[in-house]
């Protein structure tokens, strides 16, 4: 189970890899295939088209999440966390996701009526964000009156809002 998962993410980090360099429409399945040491067999196996990818962007921002968790310091406080999660993950698609496949995204999401992985509350993302709205709770940080769930609920909304402006505004200030 371990090797399937390597190869996916082998591919998804490939092709995120070369979209942003050259783009969507000019990255092929090949290109893919051949940046993620992979098979067109494999490709397949995972997705059934290159379009198939826009809906794992969500698996980058969650390795992101990953790779910063163990950075989180306890002296941040909640609202300090929620801030350097939000501005590392900012900084991350400003200089690796272009406006055109954020906006691909985002659109994706709004048409697809099974995969919506930006609202798939197993995230790692959501997990995270979890974990911190019950420190704030705990912590009076954050408002008693307000589960958790209602927390966790308006804070991804929020940031969801901020890159759909960012995209339709293209970019025309940092997300950071």
């Amino acid at each position: 189970m371990k090797k399937q998962s390597d190869t996916k993410n082998r591919i998804v980090s490939a092709a995120w890899s070369l979209f942003y360099r050259q783009g969507f429409e000019n990255t092929t399945i090949d290109d893919i295939v051949e940046a993620s040491c992979t098979s067109k067999g494999s490709f397949y196996h995972y997705f059934s088209s290159k379009d198939g990818l826009l809906n794992t962007l969500s698996i980058l921002f969650d390795e992101k999440y990953r790779e910063l968790e163990p950075t989180l310091d306890d002296s941040f406080g909640p609202v300090g966390k929620l801030l350097y999660l939000n501005h590392e993950l900012f900084y991350m698609i400003e200089n690796t996701v272009s406006l055109d496949l954020l906006g691909r995204l985002l659109s994706s999401q709004l048409i697809s009526k099974s995969d919506r992985s930006l609202l798939d509350t197993d995230r790692t993302y959501f997990k995270l964000l979890r974990r911190i709205a019950v420190e704030g709770k705990d912590s009076g940080v954050f408002r008693k009156d307000l589960s958790v769930n209602d927390i966790v609920k308006a804070y991804a909304m929020l940031e969801r809002a901020l890159m759909y402006d960012w995209c339709i505004c293209n970019g025309d200030y940092s997300l950071c």
